[in-house]
């Protein structure tokens, strides 16, 4: 196993210190005896439980190892699975080198774990790849993540070859995305010492526009404004204002649900968070998806300076604001600072 990962060319910015690199070593030292069986047990072990928790955060369930394999493709963020995430499949040397990598994924999804459990007495790998999991709310796992990955294990399991897989992965890609942007509906803005990172927000409410009574005349407007910037059209930054619980922050979570599936996403950021703003649309701005930057509840007293940050983003310095990005914000007065 060890030496098939050795040769991937596309796919090789792969962790170090992950599931597939750690057991690629375990398996090589099984071949070459290098290790008494008790050590390599212990690892064995490790690694199993590393996959039961990645398993039980996404969702996966009957075959782990799959699933897992599958997700790395997924969410592997290279320079060609983001311009197959652009543009689909195209006519291109680096095919042949994707295609060589998806035959060693083939390979590894067809890895036989048979012999290493007969000789070292252990049987986690048959329970891994025939695996029941104990049914959970949605509320519990990232259903968003775990319903592409599934499907995509399944279909790289029964494709025939490596063109057959190239044909799947690049349709995921241009379908769905790669990557964290790929596959999640929300983000979070979470500060570090090395500067501002984009989690997921792994359960969204899945309000609808259709469950909102009234609020008729905002709505139509907010719906036009995101026809139109999904679409890649002019549209505005979009400013909700009103009493509580009149529907402007449900609106916009329902905007986000009703338009992902045509690569609408969406970031929370707070107020204290607007110094890591142009950091964020850094982030943003070369992907193929539409990003909503989402303020709820924005309003600024006398001593508060940062609104200068979005004011800053909103006007423009130097560097002007990237079209896929759009500024939506919900305040319960019109008029944001006193």
């Amino acid at each position: 196993m060890y030496r098939q990962i050795a040769k991937l060319v596309i796919y090789r910015n792969l962790e170090k210190s992950s599931i597939l690199f750690n057991l690629a070593d375990i398996c090589e030292r099984f071949v070459e005896g290098e290790d008494h069986k008790e050590a390599l047990v212990n690892e064995i072990y490790a690694e199993i439980n590393k996959l039961l928790d990645i398993s039980t955060q996404y969702g996966f369930d009957h075959n782990l190892w799959h699933c897992y394999l599958a997700y790395i493709l997924a969410t592997n963020e290279n320079p060609f699975s983001i311009t197959m995430e652009k543009v689909g499949a195209v006519e291109a040397s680096v095919n042949k080198f994707a295609r060589g990598d998806f035959a060693i994924f083939k390979n590894l999804f067809n890895y036989d774990f048979s012999e290493m459990e007969r000789e070292l007495d252990i049987d986690c790998f048959s329970t891994v790849l025939h695996y029941h999991a104990i049914e959970k709310k949605e509320q519990r796992y990232n259903k968003s993540v775990s319903d592409k990955v599934k499907v995509l294990a399944e279909q790289i399991d029964k494709a025939a070859d490596a063109d057959e897989i190239f044909t799947i992965v690049t349709g995921f890609y241009k379908d769905y995305g790669v990557g964290k942007f790929g596959l999640n509906k929300a983000f979070r803005v979470i500060h570090h010492e090395e500067g501002a990172e984009l989690y997921p927000i792994k359960n969204t409410d899945e309000v609808r526009l259709t469950d909102l009574v009234g609020y008729e005349l905002q709505k139509k407007k907010l719906i036009e404004n995101t026809e139109a910037f999904v679409a890649g059209r002019k549209a505005n930054n979009c400013l909700l204002f009103g009493d509580s619980g009149t529907g402007k922050s449900t609106s916009i979570k329902a905007i986000l649900n009703e338009y992902y599936p045509q690569g609408l996403r969406m970031i929370e950021i707070y107020k204290h968070q607007f110094q890591d703003l142009s950091a964020v649309i850094a982030q943003v701005k070369n992907r193929n998806y539409r990003f909503i930057i989402y303020m709820d509840d924005l309003s600024f007293e006398e001593f508060e300076i940062e609104y200068k940050y979005l004011k800053a983003v909103i006007e423009g310095g130097l560097e002007t604001k990237p079209d896929n990005v759009l500024i939506y914000a919900t305040s319960n007065r019109r008029h944001l600072i006193k």
